[in-house]
């Protein structure tokens, strides 16, 4: 016997990828569909996510909870190796704690509005009258700057409404939530020369030329005037429709460059408007509390494993970015795609899965402000094909979902067509779904998504592509971003699909297919260059 041991341990040598490949369950589909429409788990971890953790702006201690919340919960499943992995953000953490704002005089309501992050308090309630500072179209800096001189003593301890009223018509014909299956069958032809259109861009600006000032520009020197000048408080039109809200940040994030500041919804913005152009006096009201913490400069990106066997070495990545704006909850941008990401993974655990490669779930911090936590880990592990690092070839693919509430129709992936043809195999058992394939792309262009993280670098970045529901029209980065605003099945039938393409690339022979060194396009200039 121990004379045939040397041919035994060569016979499990040669034959044990082998095995390794017959592991593969013919009856996975199956078996994932039945443990997701029975056994769920995703509206659970949504509202752990959203309610309970929301919002979850970078640098806050809610983001970190709810981190360490998706921590605790992935290793209850039985996920290891979970851990909060710090990045430099490089500036303060900041929070909304409490917000009131009426009008007093000449009537009495309620306003409705939303902090702009990174603008500092009111320290306690202040009441002023309004001063609404029509501003000038296109202007040029020394325009800008006649124009604030001649109004800088109306401004003084008044709350500033800067701009005119938005007018918002009534949309006749708002856009469809689902998009047809010919459309999206389309969009994922290997063989349509169009596919490309299909991106998550949006249009050009036509033959207009661009402005002497960019809005950035002209923000920043208006905040400086109102500061200088001694103004109250500003206030910002919404300018959109049903009392949507978008607040961004002061985009400096120095509290000291910014006065209290609000947007206001576009009903409530024009009523004031229209009563000060009737010559009457506004009297506004308002309470704003905002905390700063200063230890937010380090932001986390959220990491948890299923750990491989034979080919534990090489790691399938799937996540999606955790951080959210501050104007409601986040749950379609992107608690719910978080939620998917992880329901994915559990689903290969619960029924028993032993992925050959690593499955390795990333919620992302910073997306946000710039997928600033996706970059950072990916330079950190991964450096970029002009300047690998030792775990550059270990990567078999990201997949990323961020497109709020709809279902996956299908998948776009850096790499060579072999690349998509892998990915639309997974798919194609999921047409009844709504998946309708997977296409190429060699962009690395940084933007939109933090798979395009991993495409910049050269990596294999697969975002997948949803039906639009309500996500641009009324919740993207809105107040009305909600849980209320999830359509179970859609996030359950993603899951479901995602999971099986999960399955496929953690347990086939090789890694997805790359582009080499002849096909790999160059990295984007930036700016400046």
């Amino acid at each position: 016997m121990l004379k045939r041991a040397p041919v035994l341990v060569a016979l499990v040598a040669l034959f044990a990828p082998l095995a390794a490949q017959t592991r593969l369950d013919p009856d996975i589909n199956a078996k994932i569909r039945q443990e997701e429409n029975s056994h769920s788990q995703i509206m659970r971890t949504l509202h752990y996510l959203a309610d309970v953790h929301g919002p979850r702006v970078t640098g806050s201690p809610s983001l970190k909870a709810a981190g360490e919340w998706s921590i605790t919960q992935m290793e209850a499943w039985g996920f290891t190796n979970g851990h909060l992995e710090g990045w430099d953000f490089g500036h303060p953490g900041w929070v909304n704690e409490r917000f009131s704002a009426h009008i007093i005089s000449p009537v009495k309501d309620q306003l409705t509005c939303e902090v702009l992050a990174w603008t500092p308090g009111t320290g306690g309630t202040v009441t002023a009258p309004a001063y609404q500072m029509l501003m000038p179209e296109r202007p040029t800096a020394a325009e800008l700057t006649t124009f604030l001189d001649s109004v800088t003593d109306k401004v003084k301890g008044r709350i500033v409404l800067v701009g005119k009223s938005l007018s918002v018509p009534v949309n006749f014909e708002p856009p469809a939530k689902r998009r047809p299956d010919d459309q999206v069958r389309a969009q994922y032809d290997p063989n349509n020369p169009n596919a490309g259109q299909f991106g998550r861009g949006g249009g050009g600006r036509g033959d207009q030329p661009p402005p002497p000032m960019t809005a950035r520009q002209i923000d920043e020197q208006v905040n400086a005037f109102l500061v200088a000048s001694g103004a109250t408080l500003r206030v910002n039109d919404a300018g959109r429709e049903h009392g949507q809200i978008i607040a961004f940040n002061n985009r400096t994030y120095d509290l000291a460059r910014a006065l209290p500041t609000v947007v206001m919804r576009n009903e409530d913005y024009g009523r004031i408007s229209r009563i000060l152009a009737d010559g009457t006096e506004v009297q506004l009201e308002f309470t704003i509390v905002n905390t700063v913490h200063p230890e937010g400069r380090t932001a986390y990106n959220t990491i948890a494993e299923i750990p491989g066997t034979d080919k534990k070495h090489e790691v399938v990545m799937l996540g999606g970015h955790l951080d959210s704006w501050h104007a409601a909850t986040g749950a379609t941008d992107n608690a719910i795609g978080c939620a998917t990401m992880m329901e994915a993974a559990r689903i290969l655990k619960a029924i028993g899965v032993m992925p050959r490669r690593t499955i390795r779930v990333a919620l992302w911090s910073g997306e946000e402000e710039g997928l600033l936590g996706s970059q950072a880990y990916v330079k950190e592990h991964f450096g970029s094909f002009e300047n690998p690092k030792p775990e550059f070839a270990t990567l078999a693919a990201y997949l990323n979902i961020d497109s709020g509430t709809g279902r996956a129709r299908g998948a776009g992936v850096f790499g060579p067509a072999s690349a998509a043809t892998v990915i639309r195999e997974a798919l194609a058992p999921f047409e009844d779904l709504g998946l309708m394939g997977a296409s190429a792309t060699r962009s690395r262009n940084v933007g939109g998504t933090d798979s395009t993280s991993f495409n910049n670098a050269g990596l294999p970045g697969i975002g997948f592509g949803q039906d639009p529901v309500e996500y641009n029209t009324h919740t993207h980065h809105t107040n009305l971003d909600t849980y209320e605003r999830v359509v179970e099945g859609d996030a359950k039938a993603s899951a479901i699909a995602i999971a099986a393409t999960l399955y496929q690339l953690a347990m086939r022979d090789e890694m997805l297919p790359r582009l080499t060194a002849a096909d790999m396009p160059p990295p984007p200039r930036r700016s400046g260059q």
